[in-house]
């Protein structure tokens, strides 16, 4: 099984929300920011998609 690795930049990270409204299983917001609850991943599952969707590309999934 493969493993994915969450590389994420809080300096950049603007608080919109979207990534924990699009993975709520692993994103959350603390504050003024988001937070992702885990970085080593089995799957990248819906962290792929919040990857995609951040507006300012402070969430980097990659393989291991």
């Amino acid at each position: 099984m493969a493993k994915y690795k969450i590389n994420y930049e809080e300096e950049k990270c603007i608080g919109c929300g979207t990534c924990a409204a699009l993975c709520p299983d692993n994103w959350e917001m603390q504050g003024d920011k988001a937070k992702p609850k885990k970085t080593v991943l089995g799957e990248a599952g819906c962290n792929k998609e919040a990857e995609e969707s951040c507006p300012v590309n402070c969430i980097h999934v990659t393989e291991q």
